[in-house]
């Protein structure tokens, strides 16, 4: 590992380029990437309020057998105990005084990066032992690629029922994507740092995490760059999800500025979670809840059979998800998540149609950071 100091900062401090003498950082000799077959990586990791899973994180990066990188965190203003926890480990520490969010922090993390090839990770995800080595290998042995990102594993750290279902919908999603990625993903991702900076970095616009990955990987692609997802590189996810928050986060943090992306684009892919079976769900999903409620109201079978052919109709268009979920966990799991999924489509449409709406009211939304 290269020597790392610990540090509390507010002001942009500048990168080593390769072949320059090492500088002193707090006191600290710190000496430039070294010259290897395998390229130094800079891990930046932004963080508020997590100290929990921050530990849990930084322990992770410690146990890594790749050996020359360097970790910074990124404190965004926390008022909790979460610098104290990076303090405990060899990592350079940056603290905002305000509150600017995560895409601020990416930032201000990545022009204190000492080395060529950026890797960033959320708070809240927890890397393999060989996690950084690949990332390394993966831009010796692909120069072509500019950016990749990979995916959650499939074990996910919180053990609830929720938390189980939203991450494993979150690793089926990544793994069945295209390798030829539209998009970015900044839990578990890695870019140039030139091609990073040629672009401007992160939009510091969104001021709450929100889809400040999406539009920058949207840039990457505008700009000719080949941006890759990576179904080999996985990192564990320690979130626990609440309903509330996955559908606050889903709607206002994702569906509604991702809606408002895409339509300023004039182009949805289809890939991810936009695939064509993935918006006829949320059409069936809405069928299915309109024909309930009628038939309930009315007391026409006719109705209630239709509410049951469009649940046939979703289950069948997510067969594979509902396999995946019975191999790795097992069928009753998989049927206790059906009313979620229909759910996650019911407010998927719902966001989409707020998006569209501010969309064609016009001007740029930039969001406010939530209270706490």
């Amino acid at each position: 590992m290269t020597t790392r100091s610990q540090s509390a900062a507010t002001a942009v401090l500048d990168p080593v380029e390769p072949g320059e003498a090492p500088r002193v950082r707090g006191g600290v000799v710190r000496a430039p990437a070294s010259v290897a077959e395998l390229p130094a990586i800079s891990v930046i990791v932004p963080v508020r309020n997590d100290p929990d899973n921050l530990a849990l994180c930084l322990r992770a990066l410690d146990a890594s057998e790749f050996s020359d990188y360097e970790v910074i965190v990124v404190d965004d203003a926390s008022t909790d105990a979460t610098a104290e926890v990076a303090r405990r480990h060899d990592v350079l520490l940056l603290r905002q005084q305000t509150r600017s969010g995560p895409a601020a922090a990416r930032n201000l993390g990545a022009r204190a990066a000492c080395h060529s090839y950026l890797f960033f990770v959320d708070a809240d995800v927890c890397v393999q032992p060989g996690t950084l080595e690949q990332v390394a290998e993966k831009f010796r042995d692909a120069p072509a690629v500019d950016a990749f990102f990979g995916s959650y594993d499939a074990s996910p750290g919180a053990p609830d029922f929720l938390s189980q279902y939203r991450n494993l919908l979150h690793h089926f999603v990544h793994q069945a994507g295209k390798e030829r990625a539209f998009s970015f993903w900044s839990g578990c991702g890695a870019i140039k740092k030139s091609v990073f900076f040629g672009l401007g970095g992160f939009d510091t616009g969104y001021a709450n995490a929100s889809v400040e990955d999406i539009e920058l990987g949207a840039r990457l692609r505008r700009a000719g760059h080949r941006v890759e997802l990576d179904k080999d590189l996985q990192v564990k996810h320690m979130k626990r999800w609440t309903l509330w928050r996955m559908i606050r986060t889903d709607v206002r943090q994702r569906g509604i500025p991702w809606t408002r992306l895409l339509l300023r684009q004039g182009r949805i892919p289809d890939d991810l979670n936009l695939r064509h079976s993935q918006r006829l769900s949320a059409v069936l999903a809405g069928g299915l809840m309109a024909a309930l409620a009628l038939g309930a109201w009315l007391r026409d079978p006719i109705l209630l059979s239709a509410a049951l052919g469009c649940l046939a109709g979703i289950v069948l268009l997510n067969r594979r998800f509902y396999l995946f979920l019975c191999r790795v966990k097992d069928p009753l799991f998989a049927l206790r998540v059906t009313p979620l999924h229909v759910l996650y489509y019911l407010y998927s449409s719902l966001a989409f149609a707020a998006g569209l709406f501010l969309h064609l009211r016009g001007g740029r939304h930039r969001q406010r950071p939530d209270p706490g």
